[in-house]
């Protein structure tokens, strides 16, 4: 029975040199280049020890190096022949369960650590670290808590009960996602083609085919334009929608590519709702202006800076 090794960044086993973003199921677009070993520290050696004592503790870090490699390559093509695929990662809007790791599997191995990434513990900020990006936690949004989709970054505290079928709503979502099944390069018309997804999955049916606001009546595009997102250029779409019941709401969607790995184009979805409930629409805009590559806290500005109509 092969042992599939938990999510985290491995040894490419078509491409060593760097490393691949295990997703726990399949590999992902996301490369990135190996972090050095740390090699351990080493008593000073006493005289007339030949430096055997070093050169020992060299070769054995670099051996257990490539012995970690090793075992996850043939631990991912193992189960590659067992027929778990070399797909990339695809995004599905589930509740995930979490799966409990057996202590004694010490063949398993242990994803590297990314030293520049921020804690999670950082009140301040929300980690993706599959799309290699901070988001702002600004005051009046928190962490998510109980609920459905895995991908959600953030929301408004508490929720209330839904105007249509049965449910409980959110004042505000955020969601980020990696962009899969689609070979769209262009941040433009990949916002262009995503905002009315995004739309229906906020304010039309939700993940169990309920309607929360009995269906959308009409949409209006507000804003849209080109924008600079942790230094990279990217275009979002912002609508104003109308529902049967309830106030209504804001979606947006932000586009811009990765600055991790192959460079994927990554999604950010904003819903909010309308009314004096929703949070401020200022948010979306300045939570896009806070969002920075994993490690940099400085990256903004560049190509589209301003958050503006394009028309």
């Amino acid at each position: 029975m092969s042992m599939t090794p938990p999510p985290g960044w491995y040894r490419d086993p078509s491409y060593p040199l760097v490393e691949r973003w295990w997703d726990g199921t399949a590999w992902t677009d996301h490369r990135r280049q190996p972090e050095a070993p740390q090699l351990p520290l080493t008593q000073p050696e006493s005289p007339g020890g030949g430096g055997s004592g070093r050169a020992k503790a060299v070769a054995l870090s670099v051996a257990g190096v490539v012995l970690v490699a090793s075992i996850v390559t043939g631990a991912v093509l193992l189960r590659r022949d067992d027929g778990g695929g070399d797909a990339a990662a695809t995004t599905t809007e589930t509740t995930t369960a979490t799966t409990a790791v057996s202590p004694t599997a010490s063949d398993t191995p242990s994803p590297s650590a990314s030293t520049s990434a921020p804690s999670p513990d950082d009140p301040s900020v929300v980690v993706d670290e599959l799309n290699g990006i901070t988001l702002p936690l600004l005051d009046g949004w928190v962490r998510p808590q109980y609920v459905a989709e895995h991908d959600i970054v953030m929301t408004t505290p508490g929720t209330y009960d839904c105007p249509g079928d049965p449910g409980l709503c959110r004042h505000g979502r955020v969601i980020s996602r990696t962009v899969t099944g689609n070979d769209e390069k262009s941040p433009k018309a990949l916002a262009q083609q995503d905002i009315e997804d995004a739309a229906k999955s906020s304010y039309d049916r939700d993940l169990i085919d309920n309607r929360p606001f009995k269906g959308i009546t009409s949409h209006q595009e507000v804003k849209s334009g080109q924008v600079a997102v942790a230094g990279r250029a990217g275009y979002f779409v912002r609508w104003k929608v109308k529902t049967r019941v309830g106030p209504g709401g804001y979606v947006e969607s932000l586009a811009f590519p990765s600055s991790v790995g192959s460079e994927s184009l990554v999604i950010v979805r904003f819903a909010f709702d309308a009314g004096p409930d929703g949070p401020p629409l200022t948010d979306m805009d300045r939570i896009t202006k806070g969002i920075r590559p994993v490690g940099d806290a400085d990256t903004g500005g560049g190509v589209g800076s301003s958050i503006g109509p394009s028309k």
